[in-house]
């Protein structure tokens, strides 16, 4: 079970982060700007954003994180399921046993066992994970589509 409040505490609203990394990530804007959400999707998942909240881990270095974090924002956006970001993750390359560097990295990649990024905890509104989507949605479904698959699981 997971501290909601601290975690949110922690984080930050998705669309502040990808314009916040507009600077040094372009990519991100760009991404948010010509990606197009299905609609029927989003119809179903409104169904279910008042009950769960996504937690995800970026960094403006990832290209996986450009295509990932701004169709997130999106779908905030259109379904008002929250979503909030760790973001500026550093690899710790001189270390053989950490992956990231703690700090700069938040503490909560150890929490969640971050291994790969992006990163996508849905949790419920107690705290309990319900889902993940690590690094891409499965192949052949987009990401709002494997999102709702977790919500409706």
């Amino acid at each position: 079970m997971y501290d909601l409040e601290k975690l949110v505490k922690d984080s930050e609203e998705v669309k502040h982060y990808i314009e916040s990394s507009q600077e040094k990530a372009p990519q991100f804007m760009e991404q948010y700007n010509e990606y197009t959400l299905e609609r029927e999707i989003v119809m179903k998942i409104n169904c279910h954003s008042n009950n769960y909240i996504i937690f995800a881990f970026s960094a403006e270095w990832c290209p996986d994180c450009y295509r990932n974090i701004p169709v997130l924002a999106k779908l905030q956006e259109a379904t008002g399921l929250e979503t909030r970001i760790f973001g500026h993750l550093m690899r710790d390359a001189k270390s053989p046993n950490k992956r990231w560097r703690i700090p700069p990295s938040p503490a909560e990649v150890d929490e969640f066992d971050v291994v790969k990024i992006p990163s996508m905890y849905i949790l419920d509104k107690q705290g309990q994970k319900v889902g993940e989507i690590i690094e891409d949605p499965p192949q052949g479904m987009s990401l709002e589509a494997a999102i709702l698959a977790i919500l409706e699981s």
